[in-house]
């Protein structure tokens, strides 16, 4: 049943964000070209968004547990440290350069075009450089310890 679910509300989310235009890298782009061609539309499909997420957590989190798990997994960090300016820092620049997010570019995958294949292409070898490379560090902080 928890598959089911999970496959439910990813649809649910993947058409949100079709219907919503933020799978196409165009209207992203002029979403973000604020002295150009700017196209606002994006910023009520993002508070829509947030109206519904808003409420919905406080609903949510006001239960013992969730329905499909026995506990819920929220992030064990409410600062703002320098790894996560980082990379809010470059999702912000990714999304603005390619006009694509993971949230935006898998939905996409189904429109049979070859540019969200080659952004999640890239973003996975992002990632596994990034974790790499943290590797590396965390095991020169180690040693010298």
């Amino acid at each position: 049943m928890p598959v089911i679910a999970a496959l439910l509300i990813g649809m649910v989310f993947g058409s949100g964000i079709l219907l919503g235009g933020m799978a196409n890298p165009a209207k992203v782009l002029n979403f973000f070209d604020i002295a150009g061609t700017w196209d606002p539309s994006l910023a009520f499909v993002i508070l829509g968004a947030l109206a519904v997420a808003g409420p919905g957590y406080r609903f949510i989190l006001r239960r013992r547990r969730p329905v499909f798990d026995t506990e819920f997994h929220l992030p064990p960090r409410r600062g703002i440290d320098l790894r996560l300016f980082g990379g809010a820092s470059l999702f912000g620049i990714g999304w603005g350069i390619a006009g694509f997010c993971p949230g935006g570019a898998i939905p996409a995958l189904g429109l049979l075009r070859p540019e969200p294949l080659v952004f999640l292409i890239a973003m996975s070898a992002g990632i596994l450089i990034a974790h790499r490379i943290q590797g590396r560090i965390a095991d020169k902080i180690g040693s010298r310890e």
